[in-house]
């Protein structure tokens, strides 16, 4: 206990010295009865609910009584504080006759029950503010209003017994008109403040989210789920007691528009440009503006679809084809958007191309006479063939022999299987200063064997010149002096090996002086 000692406390700016012995004497000795009748007014309170450890801060409804100049606050309730206890002694801090002004509570309950050694109960108090006139130490009228103890140590304004009124009111965020899929938010404001309850957010009847739960009398619900349209929203609160009313908000009408499509552009590229041959690539490029508008673009050939719609990325969708029919087409591209709402269908101008009957391909193979080795061979087992010594013809005009070639064998394994040409070409016959004319030599090709699979055809037969003179020229057609075809093997029939020979004629002039003559025969395989 704190005994007859003297505290300093703070009472609205002013030092306020409190005897803790005279708890139940007014200041100056006015004594303080059971709970007076707030004749002159009520109280406000700067807290709702509070602890005892506070000290509120109370206003007077008006001013005091002209013949007063001070006051004094006395807390009445249960127990010792029946007669009234001594918050704040008599002083004139703040005090006004023309207005309400603030009553600083000096103790606070735990203190002013301490110092006059009892406890808080359970309960209703009585906060009593006094008029007084100091030097005749008389009460001219009193303010008053009640606070609840619903604890030992937790206090509010409000009645726990009492049901308690309600209002609701609504306010709605962003500023009307919005966006169908805007953010809204809803929020409800309950009075008092100290109601405990939920509010349901409503449009029209229609329930908006779940009840939300009121916290120091505010309750708010965003959503972006508001439809188009002239909305109602309200809100309505349900106490969480049946001590608590219920209210409801007055409408709010809401307008909430139908988002407006972005209008988009379509171009359309087509590579190659102007005419492409059929069965080439073609391929189609369609550019969308804006590049974020999300969906596909339909390639048209015409009026009929050209493959399925192809996803648009980064405002870019391409398509190639191969199997464009022969003719003129007139392609054009048209932007279908994900979201009808938000960006508009778009179709490209025409691209017109005339795609061409396909022609062929063509290649080329450069045949030289040089044989390589592996590719197309030519070879014979005996290069020396030897012709019986001329005989006399019958007539006595010239001298003539037969005889036949050795075997030529043929080797094609050229990839590709292009075929092949064998021809031969011989010199006139010499034997020292003398000579035969090779024009005089003629045969008559033959095929030995050959593959199956081969394609081979012998050469024309060619005669001999008619025993003509060394250097003079054979007749057109006649003799080996010049290049003749021996064989020929078609393209794709040339590989393998196949054997070859000639049967050979030779005339030689009655003027050719005795001895052995010899030419060279040459073949040649391309």
């Amino acid at each position: 206990m704190r005994g007859n000692n003297f505290t300093r406390r703070l009472v609205g700016g002013a030092i306020v010295l409190a005897a803790a012995t005279a708890a139940t004497i007014g200041a100056a000795g006015l004594a303080a009865a059971a709970p007076p009748v707030g004749n002159l007014g009520t109280l406000s309170s700067n807290k709702q609910v509070g602890l005892d450890t506070d000290a509120p801060t109370f206003t007077t409804s008006a001013g005091c009584s002209a013949d007063s100049d001070g006051y004094s606050l006395f807390v009445y309730g249960p127990g010792a504080f029946t007669n009234g206890l001594v918050g704040t002694p008599v002083t004139d801090v703040n005090f006004s006759t023309s207005g309400g002004f603030p009553v600083v509570q000096g103790l606070s309950f735990k203190d002013i029950a301490v110092d006059n050694s009892t406890t808080i109960v359970p309960g209703t108090y009585t906060i009593a503010v006094n008029c007084v006139d100091q030097f005749a130490a008389e009460t001219k009228g009193t303010f008053t209003r009640n606070v609840y103890f619903t604890t030992a140590t937790a206090w509010q304004l409000n009645d726990p017994n009492q049901p308690v009124n309600t209002t609701t009111a609504l306010a709605v965020s962003p500023n009307a008109p919005v966006l169908v899929g805007a953010n809204v938010t809803l929020t409800a404001t309950v009075t008092p403040a100290t109601a405990t309850g939920t509010v349901q957010f409503k449009d029209g009847a229609n329930n908006v989210g779940s009840p939300v739960t009121v916290v120091n009398g505010v309750a708010t619900l965003s959503t972006t789920a508001l439809q188009a349209g002239n909305r109602s929203l309200s809100a309505a609160f349900t106490g969480a007691t049946a001590l608590i009313g219920n209210s409801a908000s007055p409408a709010v009408a809401y307008q909430v528009n139908a988002p407006v499509a972005t209008p988009t552009t379509t171009a359309l590229a087509v590579t190659p440009s102007g005419t492409a041959a059929q069965y080439s690539t073609v391929t189609l490029s369609a550019t969308v503006n804006p590049a974020a508008a999300a969906g596909t673009v339909q390639f048209l050939d015409g009026a009929n679809n050209l493959g399925s719609p192809v996803a648009v990325t980064a405002g870019s969708a391409t398509l190639s084809t191969t199997t464009l029919a022969v003719g003129a087409h007139n392609f054009t591209a048209r932007f279908i958007p994900a979201n009808a709402a938000a960006y508009v269908t778009s179709t490209s101008a025409a691209v017109a191309l005339d795609v061409t009957a396909f022609a062929g391909v063509t290649a080329g193979e450069n045949i030289t006479t040089t044989v390589l080795a592996g590719e197309l061979l030519i070879s014979v087992a005996n290069e020396n063939v030897v012709l019986p010594s001329p005989v006399m013809a019958a007539d006595g005009s010239l001298l003539t022999t037969s005889g036949s070639l050795n075997t030529i064998k043929v080797t094609d394994t050229r990839a590709g299987n292009p075929g092949w040409n064998v021809s031969g070409q011989v010199t006139d016959f010499v034997n020292g200063a003398n000579s035969i004319n090779g024009a005089n030599l003629g045969w008559t090709p033959k095929l030995v064997d050959k593959a199956a699979v081969q394609n081979i055809t012998v050469g024309a037969a060619v005669n001999p010149a008619n025993a003509i003179a060394p250097g003079a020229t054979a007749p057109n057609g006649l003799g080996l002096a010049a290049a003749r075809v021996l064989a020929t093997a078609a393209s794709l029939g040339g590989n393998g090996t196949e054997n070859l020979s000639a049967d050979l004629a030779l005339n030689v002039p009655t003027s050719t002086v005795a001895g052995t003559y010899t030419a060279r025969l040459t073949l040649t395989a391309i």
